[in-house]
């Protein structure tokens, strides 16, 4: 019997606002063998909550609308993950009349004859909504927790490998293609959750595994005995990415060329060893499309941005901490500068992304290629424009100065906290003032901070005292939100991040306080009187319309 006609029904008693759109989309999935319930959930024509209420009714079996980590966490490890994770079947509750599983689909026979075979206890069904049984699985059984259900079958629970053991020293291929296959999950996952740093850490008694999502570490739920395979993981990974996996003593990295379920991803490899293993650090560079709408900057900014762009000759450059996202504002410069009548060059160390139709060096100091000599052979490349990944020394940076000076648009970083102290740096370095007047056009100083959460951000309301005490506006109090937490944020409040910048062009007046050896505070002050706009200044305006909070821009900049 066709549940077409049952499923049609209990949407529209969920609140359907189109029947014709869910008749469609059921009919879709039938003739194309798709599951019907999953369909219709994808197509976002229900309401979750109460299409699993009536499709419980129409079931007869209980409604769990929230099932909790604790009820379920007594008995994740006695359910066998493989069955719970392949069929998307929560166990929630274990008693003495039987063990509770949660399923979405009461109408899945494959699910109930999987249970049977691999379940010899007494089953109770009840219905939940899909996706607090893809949170409840994730949570319980953690990533990749099916490959590792098939890796350990067969085991003794309670032993340990051997700790040096070695992917290549395993007899059984299909044991290999498990690990393979957990390392990938492990992959999908982070690129799922728009992780950007993957960290895998063994501890004395486990083996941590967590994310960098937003720039902030969240730790991942991983299967219980998961140190039994620490060895297997890391040598994989160190196969990977074509590492020496007999050198366990020394520090090493490199580089590993993906593609998961049709997307390119490149990432960086490096290992360090410490006293329970080996530590690896795995970070995901995704291809990006580079736009100036990814910076989530404003109209004014962008203008000044984009005319500093049209600038014939000049160095502009980009200053801040580690993980600042400078990079990838260099990137988004290269690519709207990227056309059929310029040549762009860079050095960088390393590559992060690559961009069609740049030549892009990767610096190798031990053949002798260093910024340095890089950069004097990519002047006599005749390049329009020219990036250099960073300002480390004199040599660099009066190089670079040289290509500004001979008509040539060059691109750099460094590491100060605001873009005023990018003058004193380049003085510190023993660079001539003259030569930072007349070559230099900007310093761009930027910071990231946590965008607020659109599906669950509320307004706040602060005290005038504190508001006064920190700098802020009183007058664009209104638009100040605070963050929840909700499904979509991983109930963290907050989704993607944005660049908050502060911009100090290099204008007649401050060119002559940098040839007379102005102290900081007069040139800050010049620059100010110029009109730029402080770090705290710049994110104020990004609190003041609701995009982020204050406690993001208190913890991201200094003054």
């Amino acid at each position: 019997m066709s549940l077409i006609p049952l499923l049609t029904k209990i949407s529209l008693q969920s609140g359907c606002a189109d029947p014709s759109r869910c008749q469609t989309v059921l009919d879709e999935a039938s003739s194309n063998h798709n599951p019907l319930i999953d369909s219709m959930l994808d197509a976002e024509l229900v309401d979750e909550d109460t299409f699993g209420a009536q499709l419980a009714a129409a079931a007869g079996l209980p409604f769990h609308p929230d099932p909790t980590e604790e009820e379920g966490a007594s008995v994740y490890r006695k359910f066998p993950a493989k069955v719970a994770l392949r069929h998307r079947i929560l166990p929630v509750k274990s008693e003495e009349e039987g063990l509770t599983l949660l399923t979405y689909d009461p109408f899945n026979l494959d699910a109930r004859q999987a249970v049977g075979r691999e379940w010899d206890q007494p089953v109770k069904w009840a219905v939940g909504t899909r996706y607090r049984i893809l949170e409840g699985l994730r949570k319980g059984y953690g990533v990749g927790a099916e490959q590792f259900d098939e890796l350990v079958e067969g085991r003794d629970p309670g032993a340990e490998d051997d700790f040096e053991q070695e992917v290549t020293q395993l007899d059984e291929e299909d044991e290999e293609a498990s690990v393979m296959n957990f390392v990938n999950q492990i992959f999908r996952e982070a690129l799922r959750e728009r992780a950007t740093d993957i960290h895998l850490e063994p501890l004395e008694k486990n083996l941590r595994i967590r994310y960098r999502i937003d720039g902030a570490l969240q730790e991942v739920t991983v299967p219980p005995d998961i140190r039994a395979l620490q060895a297997s993981l890391i040598s994989r990974l160190k196969i990977m990415a074509q590492l020496d996996i007999a050198e366990r003593r020394l520090p090493q990295d490199g580089r590993i060329n993906l593609e998961l379920d049709g997307n390119p991803v490149d990432v960086r490899v490096a290992t360090i060893p410490s006293v329970n293993g080996e530590s690896v650090s795995l970070r995901l560079l995704t291809r990006q499309n580079f736009d100036m709408d990814m910076l989530g900057i404003d109209d004014e900014t962008r203008k000044l941005i984009e005319g500093l762009l049209k600038q014939p000759n000049g160095i502009i450059l980009v200053t801040g901490p580690t993980g600042s996202g400078k990079s990838t504002t260099l990137y988004t410069f290269l690519k709207q500068l990227n056309t059929k009548d310029t040549r762009i060059v860079t050095v960088e160390d390393p590559v992060e992304n690559r961009l069609d139709g740049v030549v892009q060096i990767a610096i190798k100091p031990e053949i002798g290629l260093t910024f340095a000599s890089g950069l004097r052979s990519i002047l006599r490349g005749d390049p329009n424009i020219i990036m250099v990944g960073e300002m480390r020394d004199l040599e660099t940076t009066e190089i670079a100065i040289r290509g500004a000076l001979t008509g040539h648009l060059v691109f750099s970083t460094l590491h100060t906290n605001d873009a005023v102290s990018g003058i004193t740096r380049l003085l510190d370095m023993g660079v001539e003032p003259f030569l930072i007047a007349s070559s230099v056009r900007a310093f761009l100083a930027q910071r990231l901070v946590r965008k607020l959460c659109d599906e669950c951000k509320r307004p706040a309301e602060l005290e005038d005292e504190y508001l006064d005490q920190i700098g802020f506006p009183l007058a664009m109090k209104s638009g100040i939100h605070e963050a929840v937490g909700c499904r979509a944020c991983r109930d963290t409040g907050y989704r993607g991040r944005m660049a908050i910048l502060e911009i100090c062009v290099i204008e007649p007046k401050l060119s002559e306080l940098i040839t007379t050896h102005a102290p900081y505070s007069q040139l800050k002050k010049q620059a100010l009187d110029n009109g730029m706009k402080t770090l705290r200044g710049y994110g104020w305006t990004k609190v003041a319309s609701g995009q982020t909070t204050i406690e993001e821009v208190l913890s991201n900049v200094d003054h």
